[in-house]
């Protein structure tokens, strides 16, 4: 069967892209995907106690675009979550970002109210600023406080996460978790938040849903390679993968996770705990809390940052220092010179770190000036009708 399109990954990316174009534009679209399952790192389902556990790290979704809210909403219902972040800090649980209760918890009464003071006049109530820009304010107090952070917070998580020291990092990942100057502890303040009611893995099924697309598992991108059974191709997977690393491999961030079932209600007080100077995890997932669900147990997941090693674990983030973004450029060059007959989308194609609201975003953006080429007065176009119907689970072929 010959295809108008052929989309690589089955991740929110190629998800969006897939059902823009079979819904937008009536072509016929083949998904595939090398995992076994849609969704991507989204991915979640129920484990043995009826858990919904995202089996690839915490999911949360928040956005500031209604447009990108209202698009998911075709597919899905919302939980109303708010997330809330803690680190351990030796014997002392602190909110994440690091916030005015964080400072009262780990500094001498005194101390603190002084410090708060500083940063209401310098850096302004409700403000945020980045760790490493405190390091560098005029005020020596204000620096003390930025190194407080910096040493206790920041550094021994960035370390595990990314394999190197935070100055060794592009700011704007680094630049993610600042300090607050408030009690505001959610770790998110977009408009939007949420969990999908029924879980991502059933959006994104919903999102595939449609007659003009079918999706094959456990396909490698190699095997549809033939261009007799597509017009055009979107690509999400890893760039420097896609040319056979004619400019060399691309650094890539994998994580290996650790789930276990423990038989209490709630283990944590909040469903996200980071552990950023002891254990060789960053952070303790506890799924419960995404989902609302109380059934006298509970499964966490450990989260254990390792380097990306091909054909071994799966790439989850770009590495952001400059060298790598060079590399990069070479390959969005051949990209380029592929004329259009490939469109390289999402994370790991761009080799840019990506939330998920941003991922779905720059798919509808893309879908606009790079597949359909037809922009609409309003930047996006709208979801059609139909594409706010339940649906029903996508077509599938073995192979």
């Amino acid at each position: 069967m010959h295809f108008d399109w052929v989309v690589v990954g089955a991740g929110l990316s190629g998800a969006t892209l897939a059902e823009r174009i079979a819904s937008q534009l009536d072509q016929r679209v083949l998904v595939v995907d090398r995992r076994h399952h849609v969704a991507g790192n989204a991915y979640d389902e129920l484990d043995e106690h009826g858990i919904r556990v995202h089996r690839y790290g915490a999911h949360i979704f928040h956005t500031v675009s209604a447009r990108v809210w209202r698009y998911l909403s075709c597919f899905t219902q919302w939980r109303p979550y708010v997330h809330r972040v803690r680190a351990c800090i030796g014997d002392v649980v602190v909110p994440v970002p690091f916030n005015l209760d964080s400072l009262r918890a780990l500094v001498p009464e005194g101390d603190a109210r002084r410090m708060e003071a500083l940063l209401v006049e310098h850096i302004g109530a409700g403000a945020r600023v980045p760790v490493l820009t405190l390091l560098e304010h005029p005020v020596p107090a204000l620096r003390e406080l930025g190194q407080l952070v910096y040493d206790t917070v920041f550094l021994g998580y960035t370390v595990k996460q990314w394999g190197y020291r935070p100055e060794e990092i592009d700011r704007a990942v680094t630049g993610r978790v600042p300090v607050v100057v408030s009690r505001d502890d959610r770790y998110f303040r977009d408009r939007y938040q949420g969990i999908p009611l029924q879980g991502y893995t059933a959006m994104v099924e919903r999102m595939l849903a449609h007659p003009n697309i079918t999706v094959e598992l456990g396909v490698d991108h190699r095997d549809v390679a033939d261009e007799r059974w597509w017009n055009r191709m979107v690509y999400t997977g890893p760039i420097d993968e896609f040319f056979g690393h004619a400019h060399g491999p691309l650094p890539y961030r994998s994580l290996r996770f650790e789930h276990r079932r423990l038989p209490v209600d709630r283990a944590q007080p909040v469903a996200v705990v980071n552990h950023p100077t002891q254990h060789a995890y960053t952070r303790v997932i506890e799924h419960a809390h995404f989902s609302g669900q109380h059934v006298g147990r509970t499964t966490v997941t450990y989260e254990y940052p390792e380097p990306y090693l091909p054909g071994v674990n799966e790439p989850y983030y770009p590495l952001p220092q400059p060298e790598n973004h060079r590399r990069y450029a070479a390959y969005a060059a051949d990209a380029a010179a592929l004329g259009g007959r490939v469109v390289f989308a999402g994370r790991l194609a761009e080799y840019r770190y990506y939330d998920m609201d941003q991922a779905v975003a720059h798919a509808l953006v893309t879908f606009r000036n790079a597949v359909a080429n037809a922009p609409a007065a309003d930047g996006v176009p709208a979801p059609a009708p139909r594409t706010c119907s339940a649906g029903t689970a996508p077509g599938r072929r073995a192979r």
